[in-house]
């Protein structure tokens, strides 16, 4: 099977569970038998284009959304844990374990959970601290799974954004601006008020012990404060919505699912400020300017390159993207891939990446045309800003953005203009992670590959230690 096909069997299993559909009934649908459905959803039979439209009625969505999936990151997840130096004396392959993630990708998920609960309990296992073992890895793992859980629902939760529209229209029937309806909402349904405070350093908002009151911190800018209140609202007005969501998951209780309602209330946020329709046409018209979403919807540059990954509405897509956020220490703290570009899952991304150059220049945009080691070319941009900061002496926490998508949409992005996007001479080559990148060449090497040993000699000295490998 070539690395490069289409795999989308797992694609239309995925929505047939989704929507709870057994196989007989989708396959009656289609006019095949549940046995051929079968083999089709393991990638064991090729989809002809009528069937394939076919599959596309029913489930209601566009032909080419069924090529779109998240199997390639899960396989990318997999060749990264088989980096691990755990399978250093294992002979298996990166077609192999593309194999697996494309036919078998909910057994594939389970592996990885398994590994990442090795990866995180065991460190503090070998130094006798059993109890903060297991404090750490539930919460380390609940960050992977809600990577994993965004990632499987390609950002996009319909019933949310509907809840979102639904309060918005509240709100703009009401006089004044949008933050005067959001007030006049937020006293009207839940009898509270929205005031500015001075409340305990690190805490953006509080209600009030009477229940009067959602009071948000003075120090937080417009937009941040905006956020926080439209993310209230969510939790309150969309609380069904998002229980729903979290109980068609298969998120764990106790690892994930407090933090996936924060997740999906801050998804309600974005609608609710970005209203799908006028922001998707906003977008399109401004060819994904940042900077000037920000301004026509007051929020800030990580927020819109947030809910730009959102804009999968069928009939209404946006670019596929992917996003990342890392700190200066190179932590990935946010990762969603759309685009097929890899993003580690347990270590930092490659040096070469311009996510981390932003550094260099704050607050300017960086471009970048990646290559991934499998030949696919990414278009990028990144981009460093800061949080906190807002009274004298307070730390600063540095963050970069990355936001980016193949090659193949970059004209699209007006962050294109003026860039030869054929020249490969502008082709900065990157990788995963140093222990499963095969780029031997690369001078910016932590670590050698994993399968391969690196050798040193007396005579004379490579300029990077690991630039001699074999």
């Amino acid at each position: 099977m070539a690395s490069d096909t289409p795999q989308i069997g797992g694609r239309i299993r995925r929505l047939r569970r989704q929507r709870h559909i057994s196989q007989a009934t989708l396959a009656q649908a289609v006019g095949i038998s549940p046995s051929y459905l079968n083999l089709i959803e393991h990638n064991r039979r090729k989809l002809t284009v009528p069937l394939l439209f076919k599959f596309a009625g029913y489930f209601g969505i566009e032909a080419g959304e069924l090529a779109d999936s998240d199997d390639g990151q899960l396989a990318g997840d997999l060749m990264e844990m088989f980096g691990d130096d755990l399978f250093a004396d294992s002979d298996v392959t990166n077609q192999e374990i593309r194999d697996f993630a494309f036919s078998n990708p909910v057994v594939a998920r389970a592996v990885l959970r398994l590994f990442d609960s090795y990866r995180n309990g065991m460190p503090e296992r070998h130094q006798g601290v059993e109890s903060l073992a297991v404090e750490h890895g539930q919460f380390h793992r609940a960050t992977d799974a809600i990577s994993d859980f965004l990632q499987e629902n390609a950002n996009h939760f319909p019933a949310l954004e509907k809840a979102a529209e639904r309060v918005r229209t509240d709100i703009d029937n009401a006089s004044g601006s949008f933050e005067q309806g959001l007030r006049t909402y937020l006293e009207n349904v839940f009898g509270m008020e929205w005031r500015l405070a001075s409340i305990p350093r690190g805490i953006a908002r509080r209600i009030s012990d009477d229940g009067r009151y959602l009071e948000i911190s003075d120090l937080l800018p417009p937009e941040t404060a905006q956020f926080q209140v439209a993310h209230q609202v969510g939790l309150m007005a969309a609380d069904t919505d998002i229980a729903e969501i979290i109980e068609q998951s298969f998120l764990s209780e106790v690892e994930a699912q407090p933090l996936a309602r924060n997740v999906l209330a801050s998804y309600f946020a974005a609608a609710l400020i970005m209203p799908y329709d006028p922001f998707f046409t906003a977008a399109e018209d401004f060819r994904y300017d940042v900077d000037r979403l920000s301004r026509r919807f007051g929020a800030s540059f990580e927020q819109v390159c947030h809910r730009l990954t959102t804009l999968q509405r069928p009939g209404r897509q946006g670019i596929p993207l992917h996003l990342i956020r890392t700190d200066i220490a190179g932590n990935i703290s946010k990762r969603f891939s759309l685009s097929g570009i890899h993003i580690p899952r347990h270590s930092g991304a490659c040096p070469r990446w311009n996510v981390y150059s932003a550094f260099l220049q704050p607050g300017r945009i960086n471009v970048q045309l990646s290559q991934m080691p499998d030949g696919q070319t990414y278009f990028c941009i990144g981009r460093s800003f800061e949080k906190g900061g807002h009274r004298h002496n307070a730390p600063r926490r540095h963050f970069s953005i990355g936001l980016g998508c193949h090659i193949s949409h970059a004209s699209r992005m007006i962050y294109s203009d003026g860039i030869n996007l054929s020249d490969e001479r502008q082709i900065v080559p990157i990788g995963v992670g140093c222990r499963i990148c095969p780029r031997m060449e690369c001078e910016q090497r932590a670590h050698p590959p994993a399968d391969h040993r690196f050798r040193l000699e007396d005579r004379e000295r490579a300029e990077s230690l690991y630039s001699r490998i074999y």
